[in-house]
């Protein structure tokens, strides 16, 4: 392993060379993150139970797939991924021979601003929130050696799913059914605010919402997004991205272990019943396995003529945190009552559809941009905030 350490420190001692690999799977995630936030975009989602909710055969067919295929299984790629930078970051710093905890500090702080901005005056289902949160707790995890950390990922991940489907279990047992958990108030509020509401009326109802449900997110949404962080750093420390073409049989292992068992957790409601449980283990375990299976898969990918394909969306994940914000500005204007106020009005697919037109729109803006400019324009904001150079 000594050997090989000398040649890392070279690489990243030369100017930053971004990965294109990282980039893809980072536009990747955004695809799936934007059509599985279309639900939420559309509809009252988090107050319903989407297996009754949507009654009609097509909207039945479009949430069943996208709950097994799409649901839950592309931020855990974005989370990890999120660790995977935080210690390229940490490794550059090394070999450089500088602290990057300033750096980190400001990053993260900038990105919790963001966050917040978004949170309230955009979307109440802002992420960067959270992910900056347990970014600034990464700045000390990303110290622990690779192998101790990747038990350590093991066991927290294992452990508190366990533990979280333990929970649901006993509470399944009693009353367990999905629809039982429906907020018919919320629903109501919901409707008022976004399909009816002016803007300013909207605004107050996003704060309360991100107030009462979006802050507690992100303290259950650690015991989820931390393990898999943790998972990214240890993947960033063995360079399995970097060497994704000559680790393929991990890769390979990765897509025949985590896909079928991924797969399975996901269509568990529709093999056996709805329950609270059984949605809990489509979260806690299918969703991060069918990342990973996705992942493995787009890895490989790369390594085929297939990429000249894939490569399209390396623009788009250059420029995450500026599409990320913008799927969530036009999906607003789109469905508010300020915007074209279709809230509630569109069927699942078509929602779907529209996710689809807006996303390819992205990825032909992100390249034009980027073949102008060298990133996006808030990703050129917190670089010059992270490196003061305001």
């Amino acid at each position: 392993m000594n050997t090989e350490q000398p040649v890392v420190n070279q690489q990243l001692m030369q100017p930053s060379k971004r990965i294109m690999t990282l980039d893809v799977l980072r536009g990747l995630a955004l695809f799936g993150i934007l059509i599985a936030n279309m639900l939420h975009f559309q509809s009252p989602y988090i107050y319903i139970d989407p297996h009754t909710f949507y009654n009609s055969p097509i909207d039945a067919l479009t949430f069943k797939w996208i709950d097994i295929l799409v649901e839950g299984s592309f931020y855990p790629i974005f989370a990890m991924l999120f660790g995977y930078g935080i210690n390229m970051q940490y490794e550059k710093g090394l070999a450089q021979n500088r602290s990057t905890v300033g750096l980190m500090l400001r990053r993260f702080s900038l990105l919790m601003v963001f966050g917040l901005i978004h949170a309230i005056f955009i979307w109440s289902g802002d992420i960067l929130f959270t992910y900056a949160i347990y970014g600034f707790l990464m700045i000390l995890i990303v110290r622990i050696p690779k192998r101790i950390l990747l038990i350590l990922s093991v066991a927290l991940f294992t452990v508190t799913n366990v533990l979280l489907y333990a929970v649901t279990y006993l509470i399944a047992q009693t009353s367990g059914a999905m629809e039982e958990f429906v907020d018919i108030q919320q629903i109501e509020l919901a409707i008022t605010a976004y399909a009816h509401g002016t803007y300013l009326e909207a605004l107050q109802f996003r704060v309360g919402e991100w107030l009462i449900y979006g802050l507690l997110n992100s303290v259950f949404a650690g015991f989820l997004i931390v393990p898999l962080m943790m998972f990214g750093v240890v993947f960033s420390k063995w360079k399995l991205i970097e060497r994704g073409a000559t680790l393929w049989k991990v890769w390979l292992v990765f897509i025949l272990i985590f896909g079928p068992l991924g797969f399975y957790f996901k269509a568990l409601p529709y093999l056996k019943e709805p329950r609270i449980d059984y949605g809990i283990l489509q979260t806690a375990f299918g969703g991060p396995f069918v990342g990973l299976f996705y992942m493995g898969l787009v890895v490989l990918l790369m390594a085929t003529p297939l990429q000249k394909i894939l490569q399209f969306l390396a623009p788009v994940g250059k420029m995450s945190l500026t599409i990320y914000i913008m799927q969530s500005i036009v999906a607003t204007l789109i469905f508010n009552h300020y915007g074209l106020g279709l809230y509630g009005k569109l069927d699942l697919s078509t929602g779907t559809w529209i996710a689809f037109g807006i996303f390819v729109i992205q990825i032909i803006l992100a390249n034009l941009w980027l073949a102008r400019y060298e990133r996006g324009p808030l990703e050129a904001l917190w670089r010059k905030w992270t490196y003061r150079k305001l």
